[in-house]
C-alpha cells in the first residue's frame, strides 16, 4: 500500500509535528509512506521537499502573493486566514503518482488551492488540524457562520470590507463536489464537521494524534531538574506554546489570572514529603518578555525548544502542566505530558476533553473559569502530595489510546477501506 502525505512543513508548528508522526507511525506497520512538503527542516529521506531552488522559491511566492488578501476584511476574527486561491501543480502530480491513497494534512500557506483539492481523483484521507476545511478563510473561530453557511446576511455586525470568509467558503462549496474521508483527532472537531453546512454529510472518523511512548516517557524528576538547572524542591507548573503568551487562543492570560487566585494558598501544602514554599512557573516556546506582569510566583522562560530531549525533561521536571487553551483541535502538549507521566490542568473544551480524564489524570476546569482553573492546579498539586497517583494513570492512558502502534493500525485500516470504497 502506497500513501502520500501532504503538509506544508515537516516540523514547524503543531500540525506539522502531528503529520510527521502519523507518516512515521504508518511506516512502522508496513505502509509505504512518503511525506511531501513545501518546507523541509529535518533530514529524513522519506520527507520530500521541492528539489530545486526555483521550486522552493515558487512555494514562497504563492504564500506572499496571498498575503494582501488578509488585509481586505476589517474587524473580523483575529488569527490566520487562508484564501487558498493560488493554483499549484499538486493535483496533477498526485493524480499521476503511484499512490494508492493521498493523505492531506495542513496544506495552507497557499500550498494547495481550493480548486486543486477539488481536482484530486485518487482516494483521499484528510486529517484536519484546525477548523479551516469547513470554515471560510479562518482557521479557528468562535463564530457561527460555518454552521449555517456564509451568506450575505449573517456577517457579524463589527465586520466590514471585503467578505473574505464568504468568498472562500463559496469557492469550497463550488469546487468540492465529491465528499472526502475526513479524520479528526478529537470528538469535538468531528462534531464540528458534522454540524457544518459544508461537510455535514461527509464521512468523518476520529483518530487521535500519535505519541511515541518510547520517546515520551517518564524519567526521574530530580535528575530532570538537575539537568535543566531547576529547583529541586519547589513545585513547578509548566506552560508552553509556540509564541508563548502571544497567541490568545493558548490562554496564557487566563492562566495568569488563575495564578493570582493562588497567591498565598500554596504554602504549607506538602508535596513529595516536603512542605511547599511557593510555586514556580516555567514557560517554554518564547523568550522572556522585557516587561512581565507580577504573578506572585517566580517565572522562568526557556525560550524556543528545538529538541525533544529537553522538552521531555521539562515535562518530567514539572509537577503539573497547564494547558489553558480556549480552543485546541487535539492538544499535543497535553498528550506528550501524559506520556511522560505528568498530570495536566486544562479547560473542559475542544480536544482537551478527550485527553484529560477529570480527577484521574489531571483536572478539567469549567471553560474559561479562572477560579476553577486555580482550584484545579491546587487540586493536582495536592493529589500528587497525598492523593491518587495521577502520573501513573496519565501514562497508562497515553499508552492505551495514543501510542504510535495503536494509531497506526487505525489509519492502516482506514486506508484499506478507502481503497475498496473508491
Amino acid at each position: 500500500m502506497k500513501v502520500v502525505h501532504l503538509n506544508y512543513s515537516d516540523s514547524i508548528g503543531g500540525a506539522a509535528r502531528a503529520a510527521l508522526r502519523i507518516h512515521q507511525a504508518v511506516r512502522g506497520v508496513g505502509v509505504d509512506s512518503k511525506l511531501l512538503v513545501n518546507r523541509a527542516v529535518l533530514s529524513d529521506p522519506t520527507v520530500i521537499d521541492p528539489a530545486t531552488a526555483p521550486g522552493r522559491l515558487l512555494g514562497k511566492a504563492r504564500r506572499i502573493l496571498a498575503t494582501p488578501w488578509q488585509s481586505l476584511p476589517k474587524g473580523g476574527s483575529p488569527g490566520l486566514h487562508s484564501p487558498a486561491c493560488i493554483p499549484s501543480r499538486w493535483a496533477s502530480r498526485l493524480n499521476a503518482s503511484a499512490a494508492d491513497v493521498v493523505h492531506l494534512h495542513w496544506i495552507n500557506c497557499e500550498m494547495m488551492s481550493i480548486a486543486d483539492i477539488g481536482r484530486l481523483t485518487k482516494p483521499v484521507v484528510w486529517t484536519l488540524h484546525d477548523m479551516w476545511a469547513f470554515c471560510g478563510a479562518e482557521h479557528y473561530t468562535d463564530g457561527f457562520r460555518w454552521r449555517e453557511g456564509y451568506s450575505a446576511t449573517n456577517r457579524p455586525a463589527q465586520e466590514s470590507g471585503f467578505d473574505l470568509d464568504r468568498w472562500t467558503w463559496r469557492r469550497k462549496q463550488r469546487h468540492w463536489r465529491r465528499p472526502l474521508q475526513i479524520v479528526t483527532p478529537s470528538r469535538w472537531l468531528a462534531g464540528c464537521v458534522e454540524q457544518s453546512a459544508l461537510m455535514g454529510d461527509w464521512p468523518v472518523t476520529v483518530i487521535p494524534n500519535p505519541v511515541d511512548t518510547e520517546v515520551w516517557r517518564p524519567v526521574d524528576k530530580l535528575i530532570a531538574r538537575q539537568k535543566l538547572n531547576l529547583p529541586q524542591t519547589a513545585p513547578i507548573l509548566l506552560f508552553g506554546a509556540l509564541g508563548g503568551d502571544e497567541d490568545p487562543r493558548k490562554g496564557y492570560d487566563l492562566l495568569r489570572d488563575a495564578l493570582q487566585h493562588l497567591r498565598g494558598r500554596i504554602n504549607g501544602m506538602e508535596l513529595n514529603g516536603l512542605e511547599l514554599n511557593g510555586l514556580e512557573l516555567v514557560v517554554f516556546g518564547q523568550l522572556a518578555p522585557t516587561q512581565q506582569t507580577p504573578l506572585g510566583f517566580p517565572v522562568r522562560h526557556t525560550g524556543y525548544l528545538h529538541d525533544d530531549e529537553k522538552l521531555r525533561l521539562l515535562y518530567n521536571a514539572a509537577d503539573a502542566v497547564a494547558v489553558p487553551s480556549r480552543l485546541e483541535a487535539f492538544g499535543q502538549t497535553a498528550s506528550e505530558a501524559h506520556a511522560c507521566g505528568t498530570p495536566v490542568v486544562a479547560f473542559n473544551t475542544g480536544g482537551l476533553a478527550d485527553i484529560v480524564a477529570h480527577r484521574q489524570t489531571g483536572y478539567l476546569a469549567a471553560p474559561f473559569d479562572v477560579q476553577d482553573l486555580a482550584a484545579g492546579i491546587e487540586w493536582v498539586l495536592g493529589a500528587k502530595a497525598s492523593g491518587p497517583d495521577l502520573g501513573i494513570a496519565a501514562r497508562e492512558r497515553a499508552c492505551r489510546l495514543w501510542d504510535t502502534s495503536v494509531v497506526a493500525r487505525q489509519y492502516a485500516e482506514l486506508y484499506a477501506r478507502e481503497m475498496t470504497v473508491r
